[in-house]
């Protein structure tokens, strides 16, 4: 992990705190950041990809089949995104949860190629794993901002519950 990417995330969620998302542009990020700007670009594209990131960053740190692990990292992202859930709210950061969709869709591929040691999943196989994951993180979405009281573990083994059976004997076996 870099350094730089984690000292411009802290300067963002600064800035956040201050004002919406919504008002805040690169050129501010970079002066916060003491940056230049071709820096914030080549760590990100934007500031949506920023956010995106903070929330990898979060969940990043567990083992997708660990039921502890997923509950902390759940509640480290809730945490974390808790001051800023009226910015992110807005329909105009939408790009934020589409990469977090994305980004367990990748990770549940990543680690099904691995368990099941290929290097191509079939057709099925990736719809089954992005329809999962795209509920998943709707319902993860949902959590964060609070709209659900269940506890990060509960919500995780609910997840897992609620997996295709395809799916199961890939990752819970």
């Amino acid at each position: 992990m870099d350094r730089t990417e984690l000292w411009i995330a802290e300067q963002m969620q600064r800035l956040m705190q201050e004002k919406p998302l919504t008002r805040i542009r690169i050129t501010e990020i970079c002066e916060r950041s003491g940056i230049e700007r071709s820096t914030f670009y080549y760590h990100f594209k934007d500031k949506y990809d920023l956010i995106a990131w903070m929330f990898h960053h979060q969940a990043f740190r567990t083992d997708s089949t660990d039921v502890r692990e997923e509950a902390g990292s759940l509640q480290r992202m809730r945490d974390a995104m808790a001051p800023y859930m009226e910015t992110l709210k807005d329909p105009s950061v939408y790009a934020v949860w589409q990469d977090l969709q994305e980004y367990y869709v990748d990770r549940y591929t990543d680690r099904a190629m691995a368990l099941l040691h290929t290097d191509a999943l079939d057709a099925q196989l990736m719809f089954t794993i992005r329809l999962y994951c795209c509920g998943a993180a709707s319902i993860i979405r949902e959590w964060i901002a609070g709209n659900s009281p269940v506890p990060p573990e509960i919500l995780v083994r609910m997840m897992y519950r609620s997996m295709p059976e395809t799916l199961q004997q890939i990752y819970l076996q």
